[in-house]
């Protein structure tokens, strides 16, 4: 059993957006720069949005943050995304889910510019990807092609089973892993809480990509030998044992899979942390006006 390290990617990936980030200073005079939205006091978005902002300092990008209470209107919010839409000094713009009950995630998405849709959900770039064209390609299934790359997994041909079908990794992995690209070119097959035989069609996968989000779902009697297994799965539960307070399982029972897997990511410690590398790509990418002018 081989780890698929993300602090170990990400870091490595880190230095060559700060060299780019430095480079596109440079040349404009600005840095590339990711405004996020918060609504509400949530403690895991809370967690995420620190780290996207922390990270942005880290490789030299501006970074700003709204804050809005959990009764902010819908109208209020989407006046906002629009004036972000229209200010030139943004290159990238996400809004932190989940959204209070009375605003809509979908009419939110399809708001945000699609030329600074960093997380990749705007309808306009998931039908580029699905077409194999320039887009930002959502960033934690982004940042697991870049996991992938990184160790040189091979794929071409391979049955690759992906375990939940969310707009946000799911259904967008199950595309990616099928294009005719590397990584890709596999045999996907796209699993869910209505698919009959789900062990026996996990087990049968090269890849699995768990993305459904239940604690250790994945258990070694569903993993053949010398799998690879990726873990998207980020559940919180609360710990004494921990400085935090609380302490996150995977989708995967990572102590009885590994032994049985030839590649597998931990933890904390695996496609969490790349799915940042995936919005930081994207939003030097869209710095650089490499995929929309």
């Amino acid at each position: 059993m081989e780890l698929l390290d993300g602090k170990f990617v990400s870091e490595k990936l880190k230095e060559e957006i700060t060299r780019e980030a430095a480079a596109v200073l440079a040349t404009t005079g600005r840095k590339p720069h990711l405004v996020a939205i918060l609504v509400g006091n949530d403690g895991g978005s809370e967690t995420y949005v620190a780290s996207k902002m922390k990270n942005c300092e880290k490789v030299g990008f501006k970074s700003s943050l709204f804050r809005y209470d959990e009764s902010v209107s819908e109208a209020e919010l989407l006046a906002k995304i629009e004036e972000i839409n229209k200010d030139s000094d943004v290159d990238g713009l996400i809004v932190q889910l989940p959204l209070p009950k009375h605003i809509d995630p979908e009419k939110v998405t399809e708001t945000i510019d699609y030329r600074k849709d960093v997380d990749g959900f705007h309808p306009v770039n998931l039908g580029r990807m699905m077409r194999n064209l320039p887009c930002f390609i959502p960033a934690t299934p982004y940042g697991i092609l870049l996991m992938l790359e990184e160790y040189k997994i091979e794929t071409s041909g391979k049955h690759c089973v992906v375990v939940g079908r969310s707009n946000i990794v799911g259904s967008p992995m199950s595309i990616l892993m099928a294009r005719n690209a590397y990584p890709g070119n596999c045999t996907v097959t796209l699993t869910h809480s209505r698919t009959r035989n789900l062990e026996e069609t996990v087990r049968s996968a090269d890849i699995i990509v768990a993305a459904i989000g239940k604690k250790n779902f994945i258990t070694a009697d569903m993993v053949k030998d010398g799998a690879v297994v990726i873990d998207v799965g980020i559940n919180r539960e609360t710990s004494t044992l921990t400085k935090s307070g609380y302490k996150l399982y995977g989708d995967v029972d990572f102590e009885n899979v590994a032994p049985k897997a030839s590649w597998i990511t931990p933890v904390p410690g695996g496609v969490g942390l790349m799915t940042i590398i995936g919005l930081l790509k994207n939003t030097l990418a869209s710095a650089k006006k490499e995929i929309y002018s």
